[in-house]
């Protein structure tokens, strides 16, 4: 996905990526799911999402409202064919580090296994249902608290869906609160289903905007 009208976040804005992620996600249902502890999440939640950015530069687009980077959105362009295996080693190593970080925070290994179990929040996997890599998947949308309610999710995701009717993609995403529901389907998505594992009480909403 391309877009002159966001801000293309850079690698020197990581610090002010991870604290966004961090304070936005602080309180959502997923990593309250994964890991219970709250000490422990306060320490692992920046190096994971330090984990996540560092491979969503070479795998995915990062755009913000601003250099300010008041609201940032994380999408990944499915049509990108070249680049899978690529993407698929930068996965890979990424997944190693990220278990490296839940041992190094939690040697009990009682997080690792919440990770393990609850992989399938995690991966994205639902999607291999849709069949079409014609397709945009926005994996992360996120506004400052101190910034909410000033358009900010609004300009993000228009540019989103413009970029998806000119191209005629679909445009998938999850969310683990259910808050998030209504606000997406005035966006124009559709529940397309529920995920929940045995042993998490948690669910995941999968959303689709067809093209």
């Amino acid at each position: 996905m391309e877009s002159h009208n966001l801000y293309r976040v850079k690698e020197e804005d990581l610090d002010k990526l991870i604290r966004i992620l961090t304070v936005c996600f602080s309180e959502d249902p997923l990593y309250h799911a994964l890991i219970p502890d709250r000490d422990t999440r306060e320490r692992l939640m920046p190096e994971l999402f330090t984990c996540d950015l560092t491979e969503f530069f070479e795998t995915c687009e990062i755009y913000a409202d601003s250099s300010e980077l008041n609201s940032i959105l994380v999408v990944s362009d499915g049509t990108e064919h070249e680049a899978a295996l690529h993407n698929l080693m930068v996965d890979f190593f990424a997944l190693l580090k990220t278990d490296g970080y839940l041992i190094k925070e939690d040697p009990s290994l009682a997080t690792l296994r919440k990770f393990i179990q609850g992989k399938d929040y995690l991966n994205s996997s639902w999607t291999s249902q849709l069949h079409t890599a014609e397709r945009l998947h926005v994996i992360y949308l996120a506004v400052a608290p101190k910034m909410q309610h000033h358009g900010l999710a609004e300009k993000l995701m228009d540019e989103v869906i413009d970029y998806a009717d000119r191209h005629k993609l679909m445009i998938s995403l999850e969310t683990h609160n259910p808050a998030n529901v209504s606000m997406y389907e005035k966006f124009g998505f559709k529940l397309y289903g529920i995920v929940q594992k045995k042993g998490f009480d948690l669910k995941q909403y999968c959303m689709i905007k067809q093209a």
